[in-house]
């Protein structure tokens, strides 16, 4: 049987910020103002690391891109053989 290990989080805010939050979560069926929050915390976390992650993804492409065009490989054979069937195609045209 696996259990998992659980953890506190203590909150301060203000109490008119926590009627809302229990009047939100209540609203959205949430069984507890912590299973609302945590939902909410966890969402926006995974919104926030996507966000981060296509930056670097970019930013990686734009480097990978730039020096493919800084410094090109030399034609392998399947390129040299593709280069030749497409000019024999537009010969024949």
């Amino acid at each position: 049987m696996k259990t998992t290990q659980s953890a506190r989080l203590e909150l301060r805010l203000p109490m008119q910020k926590k009627i809302y939050f229990e009047e939100v979560a209540a609203l959205g069926g949430f069984k507890s103002l912590s299973d609302f929050i945590l939902d909410s915390a966890n969402q926006l976390a995974n919104k926030i690391t996507e966000e981060h992650n296509k930056i670097l993804a970019t930013q990686k492409d734009k480097k990978i891109f730039f020096d493919a065009l800084m410094n090109p490989p030399k034609p392998n054979q399947a390129l040299k053989k593709a280069f030749k069937k497409y000019n024999e195609s537009v010969k024949l045209k």
